[in-house]
């Protein structure tokens, strides 16, 4: 099997379960391409012996899978890098929480003996687009996780005129709008009391950021129906962050945001279950009495 291994580059006291990844993919004699950056964080911060691989850069590679080795963060970096080319990621945790990237360094070797075995199961996620009137271009206008509409300074509320299908929803007098999928469910969306959704639920949620009013709760929606915002700002611009990556945009620039025309999909182990991992990591119902 040929593996394309992207990596966190700042965690260089972990840098033994790099070095087993190695040893293990070593040993199943495995075709290793690994992104420059993080063939450089092994080789040179780290001084690993790195295996004969193949360098890449950014979304320049082809392998039968992807390994995201770190956290959610490196996850998401590593789902815009394969992008469209349907290559099913597998998530090693050595970060904290681990929705995404949620196979432990102890389970490495237990795993890839069940991925060359053909026992795991593939989860597609679906993953917004988003489009904009006014000139704007998103450079990676695509989102695993969400997509959020926020205020540019610390001071004033924006005001977001949201229409579904068409449709006016409501305006939203906030700090901003967080606009997420299922897998981004239990991220940005759930810090500011998003409700959990199951990642097969074909939905959308809609959670406003610190509202000014108290009536506002946060709506589920289909995740084939298109979402459109109008943002009014008293400094004439606002932030749209795309799974983390933010960029500026003038008062103006109408949003479209729907779900994109293809899905990113994940490694999963048989024995994980979603419920499983929310009681674990989430301290789901835990009572700590």
């Amino acid at each position: 099997m040929k593996f394309a291994i992207i990596g966190n580059t700042y965690q260089a006291s972990k840098s033994s379960h790099a070095e087993t990844l190695l040893h293990i993919l070593h040993e199943r004699k495995a075709e290793l391409c690994i992104s420059r950056e993080f063939h450089r964080f092994l080789s040179d911060d780290l001084h690993l012996n790195v295996p004969p691989a193949e360098l890449f850069d950014g979304d320049n590679f082809q392998a039968d899978m992807v390994i995201s080795i770190g956290g959610d963060g490196t996850f998401l970096k590593a789902a815009s890098r394969v992008g469209k080319k349907n290559i099913p990621i597998l998530g090693i945790n050595i970060g904290r929480l681990g929705f995404l990237a949620d196979i432990s360094p102890v389970e490495m070797e237990e795993t890839f003996d069940e991925i060359y075995n053909h026992h795991y199961k593939v989860e597609e996620r679906s993953v917004l687009q988003l489009r904009c009137d006014g000139g704007h271009v998103f450079q990676e206008p695509y989102a695993l996780n969400e997509i959020a509409v926020l205020k540019h300074d610390s001071s004033s509320m924006i005001s977001i005129h949201t229409y579904i299908n068409g449709a006016h929803l409501t305006t939203y007098q906030a700090d901003g709008l967080v606009i997420a999928t299922p897998t981004g469910s239990t991220a940005y969306s759930l810090s500011v009391g998003g409700p959990v959704m199951v990642p097969h639920s074909q939905t959308i949620a809609i959670t406003p950021v610190a509202p000014h009013s108290l009536n506002v709760r946060p709506i589920v929606i289909c995740d084939d129906w298109e979402i459109t915002l109008e943002v009014e700002s008293r400094s004439h611009n606002f932030l749209v962050a795309i799974d983390g990556r933010s960029e500026s945009c003038k008062e103006g620039t109408r949003l479209h945001i729907a779900r994109a025309d293809y899905s990113i999909k994940v490694i999963k182990r048989y024995n994980h279950i979603f419920f499983d991992t929310l009681r674990n990591k989430m301290m789901w119902g835990a009572d700590v009495r």
